[in-house]
């Protein structure tokens, strides 16, 4: 095979053994002889494994922005998203000691059925309408944004496709084993990916590793950029301050990762609640060690081009260092399976919305699992892939950054979602009227908040968005609860 087949063939092949191991796993295969339920869809039967669950939370919260963006912010800031993992971590310990106990002792399928119990189906409802939407928008940016460096990576590999070529086909191969194989499915195939290109950041890591000199390995430890947080930064603005990156990150997981349907079906899915609560809290540890794995990349690089500018290198971005990398000084087979990794880390985030977006229809809108049939789901996936790609489209002719844009969509929902949640935990007397009225004042505040609130001319940092949403829920929620009981 000639260098110039490797890449690609190598590239297809993945894609390929992809879809069939996943598909084997799931029980969906056609040599499969397993029939497909609606636990297929929505829980899996509850029986995966802790350790899979973890890699699929990690695979789910990162994509190809997330491989090609740590490298470049490293290079210029550090290990800063080490800090932030540290944030995720006290997040995510506060969802597995609180949270999950309250979703696995009621048996649900769907993080929105709480609200069900606790305040009624209208809350319920309307907390998936906003997950849905704001997943359709938010899935969709990073979709778009994610399909450019991929086909700038396949035109270098010898594969020149358009940006529409290449969102249709991810999109339908990723709903191909998303529908047939359901949630088994998703959760196998984010661990395969996961493990992908983690290993390939790893060999790439030890390939600058051994490359550089003693003095360019000295310059490291003069230069700063193994401080997890950036320390002199301002605390609103940046959100790699310390008091940013553990405070804000730490309530913004426990949106992420304990109201928000895409992250809480997957702990769902686990054995018993100890599996649950072991993948929760180990998927923080295992991101912030992708998170400092993939910053050594960067500042590797750093060191190899003994401190120069970005600029001066001719990037005008950050994220273009990493791909830069691969195309240029990685053999043919190693580049191409770099290439994959990246891909898959888009079709692993894919994937999990896909599914949580389907399971949440049927669970939180269509009345339960009863309905959730293997035509009914393929079509209700099928239709979602549709929506995916047509919103992505249309996202294609906007000038405004898709990572801020994806930021900002989720400020708007994390902080009112959670809200809710802890509404109806902290204040017992709290009725659905009250926390629908707190609902919406928060998506509205937050909305201000991103508009007009620019300290020193910068947007608040978004680590803090969900903190300031949750603050505005309990002074809204809060009173009302109390004169409804004078009342």
């Amino acid at each position: 095979m000639t260098a110039g087949l490797t890449d690609p063939a190598v590239i297809l092949l993945w894609l390929v053994a992809l879809t069939l191991g996943s598909l084997h796993l799931s029980g969906a295969a056609p040599w499969s002889r397993g029939r497909r339920s609606a636990e297929d869809v929505l829980d899996a039967h509850h029986d995966l494994p802790g350790w899979a669950i973890c890699l699929s939370i990690v695979a789910t919260e990162t994509s190809t922005l997330t491989v090609i963006s740590v490298p470049g912010i490293a290079y210029q800031q550090g290990m800063v998203f080490v800090g932030l993992g540290g944030g995720y971590l006290l997040g995510r310990l506060a969802v597995a000691r609180f949270l999950l106990p309250l979703y696995m002792r009621g048996n649900l399928t769907s993080a929105y059925q709480y609200l069900a119990l606790r305040f009624g189906r209208r809350m319920q409802r309307l907390a998936s309408v906003t997950f849905l939407v704001t997943r359709l928008l938010a899935e969709s940016v990073r979709l778009f944004a994610s399909t450019i460096p991929i086909c700038a990576l396949l035109a270098a590999r010898g594969m020149p496709l358009s940006p529409l070529s290449v969102l249709i086909g991810l999109t339908a191969l990723t709903a191909l084993y998303t529908a047939a194989g359901g949630l088994r499915a998703v959760v196998w195939s984010d661990a395969a990916q996961f493990l992908l290109y983690t290993f390939g950041a790893g060999l790439c890591a030890v390939l600058l590793w051994r490359q550089l000199t003693a003095e360019q390995v000295a310059a490291i430890g003069q230069s700063g950029l193994l401080s997890p947080f950036a320390v002199h930064a301002p605390v609103l603005t940046s959100p790699y301050a310390p008091l940013t990156a553990l405070v804000g990150g730490a309530v913004l997981a426990m949106a992420s990762h304990g109201a928000d349907q895409l992250m809480v079906q997957r702990a769902l899915a686990a054995r018993s609640l100890r599996d649950a609560q072991r993948a929760m809290v180990g998927s923080a540890v295992v991101v912030t060690l992708l998170f400092g794995l993939l910053s050594l990349v960067g500042i590797f690089l750093w060191a190899r081009h003994d401190g120069r500018s970005l600029a001066s290198l001719g990037f005008v971005t950050p994220d273009g260092l990493f791909p830069r990398y691969i195309v240029d000084e990685l053999p043919a087979g190693l580049s191409g399976l770099l290439v994959a990794g990246i891909i898959s880390a888009t079709m692993g985030s894919l994937s999990s919305a896909l599914n949580a977006m389907t399971a949440s229809t049927f669970s939180d809108l269509l009345g339960g699992a009863g309905s959730a049939g293997r035509v009914a789901s393929g079509l209700v996936t099928a239709g979602w892939a549709v929506a995916l790609i047509a919103v992505a489209c249309a996202f294609s002719g906007s000038s405004h950054s898709a990572l801020v844009f994806g930021f900002q969509i989720a400020g708007y929902s994390y902080g009112a979602l959670l809200g809710a949640f802890l509404l109806g935990m902290v204040l017992r007397r709290a009725t659905e009227r009250v926390a629908m009225a707190a609902f919406f004042a928060t998506v509205v505040g937050v909305a201000l908040v991103i508009a007009f609130v620019r300290p020193g001319g910068v947007p608040v940092a978004f680590p803090w968005l969900v903190p300031v949403g949750v603050a505005i829920s309990f002074l809204v929620g809060a009173p009302l609860t109390l004169f409804g009981k004078r009342g």
